[in-house]
């Protein structure tokens, strides 16, 4: 008997005018996986890879309002938690934990506002694909709308692969 895909919580924030955000909802799997620590950081790159998410990264998420516009992320917590801030100033703070996957799609702002000493994520891109930092400063926009616009889906959910997930609620 196959056990039902994680249903995650999702997320929507509109434009505020300085972070685009998208039309597709931030996705957070909670409890998503056991493992902590370093073995926790290796089980994440080893799934997101195997679900063709790449050219990923250890560290923990920066303390400012910032987006990706040529790329969707997903961040796994591997370690501690944090307080994050979703969405732009107008957005919503969300407290993840080791144990946590996040889906951030293309132009949707994210922060740190608090976290443990020991907060670790690992960071993965879909087809390994490069990313930008944007600080939602004057002038970053229209070219990071047509940035985002440009970003294609992803072909697979870097938890679920190629079943439900993100195929199914970014359709």
């Amino acid at each position: 008997m196959t056990q039902p895909a994680p249903q995650p919580e999702t997320f929507a924030f509109k434009d505020d005018g300085s972070i685009p955000n998208s039309k597709y909802p931030l996705l957070l799997y909670r409890k998503a996986f056991s493992e902590t620590g370093s073995a926790g950081a290796s089980w994440l790159e080893q799934r997101f890879s195997a679900n063709n998410w790449t050219n990923s990264w250890r560290n923990g998420v920066f303390p400012y309002h910032h987006y990706h516009s040529i790329s969707h992320e997903v961040l796994g917590v591997y370690s501690g938690s944090a307080l994050l801030h979703l969405g732009g100033e107008k957005g919503q703070k969300v407290r993840v934990a080791a144990g946590d996957i996040i889906v951030i799609p293309a132009g949707v702002g994210h922060k740190k506002l608090e976290a443990s000493a020991d907060f670790g994520v690992v960071g993965a891109y879909p087809d390994g694909r490069d990313y930008d930092i944007l600080r939602a400063e004057p002038g970053d926009r229209p070219k990071a709308d047509q940035n985002i616009a440009a970003v294609l889906l992803p072909e697979t959910d870097p938890l679920l692969g190629k079943r439900e997930g993100l195929k199914d609620l970014w359709l």
